[in-house]
């Protein structure tokens, strides 16, 4: 199945408060089953099951990233299902967050509980949309320093920065060939295509 971010009808779906009224109080009551929930400006998202490539990409992330930077006590690593509670009111489930150990105190009581270090997004068909314009605008007005979104069908990487509060600048892209370089991990060289290359399966 394709990643599929969608509002969904809580008097059909979900038992809660009416779309635009739902609280981070009331994300933490939902009963975990097959689908990953968000709440952004009040508004709850079910996202369906990743492709096997959307998976694997996720794990090329914590091959390259994640276990160099937590291996060199730089950061913590984690993936989706995961839930971060931005101080914005919002509550999310990145694909791929990244905490350094210096800010490692918004990790406790089963969340990520403030603002991480860098957060990637994997694009699925049915979720372009979220990532680029509903979620970018929830992680800049969050403050996320480092946004990055993994294009698999253009084999590509686009990173946004954050010079001035609440606007992300125009983001840079990186193709297959090139290496990307995080602010907050600025040791760790990863190259694009490792996040693509030698995947059984291609179908996004």
């Amino acid at each position: 199945m394709t990643t599929l971010a969608i509002p969904v009808d809580n008097a059909v779906a979900v038992k809660g408060p009416k779309q635009g009224r739902w609280t981070i109080a009331d994300w933490e009551q939902i009963s975990a089953d097959d689908a990953y929930y968000e709440l952004i400006d009040g508004v709850l998202y079910m996202t369906t099951s990743p492709s096997s490539f959307h998976q694997w990409i996720i794990s090329r992330l914590f091959k390259y990233i994640g276990f160099p930077a937590e291996s060199a006590n730089l950061a913590f690593a984690y993936t989706s299902p995961i839930g971060v509670l931005l101080p914005t009111g919002q509550a999310v489930q990145p694909d791929f967050v990244v905490i350094r150990t210096a800010n490692a105190g918004i990790i406790y009581d089963r969340r990520i509980r403030g603002i991480p270090d860098l957060i990637i997004e994997v694009l699925s068909p049915g979720n372009a949309t979220y990532d680029e314009d509903i979620k970018l605008k929830a992680y800049a007005e969050a403050s996320i320093p480092e946004y990055a979104v993994i294009d698999p069908s253009a084999r590509q990487l686009r990173l946004y920065t954050l010079p001035d509060q609440g606007e992300y600048a125009t983001p840079r892209a990186f193709d297959a060939d090139d290496h990307a370089v995080f602010a907050c991990l600025p040791d760790i060289v990863l190259r694009v295509g490792d996040l693509f290359d030698g995947s059984p399966d291609t179908t996004l």
